[in-house]
């Protein structure tokens, strides 16, 4: 975990404060995606779309991964409530799956969306103010 942590602060050095915010954002909102490999390859088509920092925003997907399987539940109970109850004629183990799939991914749109945009706003807002003194101290090393 140390190691992993020690490459995402590498990976985001040299970014801006409104790059890291997205790509903590963007990467623990895809990262809960409750579809196995749904999150690797939204992570992929967001850095085509955003043109974000690849490994970092990788890297956030991977850490975010233990809330995946956290969260699947909790969206699927979401996603019920929102879509109504599954159908009572059940077709199989294979529809009743693709049911609470469905379930899991409503649940996780009306959830993981609005936070992870108040997320980007939060981060976006206090790495603003975090960077600024550090930058006015390497623009008057003399003080």
């Amino acid at each position: 975990m140390k190691a992993a942590a020690l490459r995402l602060v590498a990976s985001i050095l040299n970014l801006s404060g409104d790059s890291i915010a997205i790509i903590l954002a963007v990467g623990l909102v895809l990262g809960t995606f409750p579809i196995y490999g749904g999150p690797t390859v939204l992570c992929l088509l967001a850095v085509l779309v955003f043109r974000l920092n690849a490994p970092a925003l990788h890297l956030v997907n991977q850490l975010a991964c233990p809330l995946q399987l956290l969260l699947l539940i909790p969206f699927a109970r979401l996603g019920a409530r929102i879509l109504g109850p599954p159908g009572t004629v059940s077709h199989g183990i294979l529809h009743r799956f693709g049911e609470l799939t469905l379930q899991a991914v409503a649940g996780w749109l009306c959830a993981s969306v609005p936070l992870g945009i108040l997320l980007y706003l939060a981060l976006s807002c206090t790495l603003r103010r975090r960077r600024r003194p550090c930058s006015n101290e390497l623009e008057n090393p003399a003080r």
